[in-house]
């Protein structure tokens, strides 16, 4: 029996906030090779190997919807036990410090300094098939360094302010462009988040959750 069949699959939680994407989240993890679970009970949340947090619509909508059901205490609880966390979308852009859309500043979970907003690009929403510019060293997109992702969206983050304090733990933050250069993607410790949609992204986007359901 070869290792990968004998290997127990890793148990992912999509947390249940209220986001639109859930169910093509749980199956492209399910695809991907995960034992998956679409809840919100703390406990659950707390014992996955790894937890994915999905987002679609506004910032500050999201915000609120995590904060309904404690899901920023939940985040933040396993990211300081080291415990993984992968973010799509608006679950990648709530990760940092603020965000602004339409006028309005909301506060995000501020794993991450800085602030999304929106793009300057000459059509908006960005949307569609774009390329990544990967850092030397991913894990995320090892074996996909020269693969398209599917993108849906506004705004972003365009400037990356925070490094880590040995090169074992420096933040390997993958960008691309559309009217201007905003990050795509980041690996930080436990945290991982990728403003595109893997579950959108066809084999590309499945051969990166399993990549990250790999490192659990």
């Amino acid at each position: 029996m070869s290792e990968a069949a004998s290997s127990p699959r890793k148990k992912v939680v999509v947390l249940d906030y209220g986001s639109g994407n859930v169910h093509s989240a749980v199956k492209a993890l399910v695809h991907a090779g995960a034992d998956v679970e679409l809840t919100r009970d703390p406990a659950a949340v707390m014992d996955a190997d790894g937890l994915l947090v999905p987002g679609v619509g506004a910032f500050d909508a999201v915000m609120r919807q995590l904060r309904a059901v404690r899901g920023d205490e939940l985040i933040d609880r396993r990211l300081a036990g080291g415990r993984p966390v992968l973010g799509i979308c608006v679950g990648e852009q709530v990760m940092f410090a603020h965000g602004i859309e339409r006028g309005v500043e909301t506060e995000g979970l501020g794993q991450w300094p800085g602030t999304v907003r929106e793009i300057d690009a000459p059509v908006l929403p960005h949307m569609g098939w774009n390329t990544v510019d990967v850092p030397q060293g991913s894990r995320l997109f090892a074996g996909l360094e020269r693969e398209r992702f599917y993108f849906v969206h506004s705004n972003a983050a365009t400037e990356w302010s925070i490094e880590g304090r040995t090169a074992v733990t420096r933040p390997l933050v993958t960008w691309a462009e559309h009217g201007e250069r905003f990050i795509a993607a980041v690996e930080n410790g436990p945290l991982s988040a990728t403003q595109f949609h893997p579950e959108k992204s066809g084999d590309a986007g499945i051969r990166l959750l399993r990549n990250w359901i790999e490192t659990l």
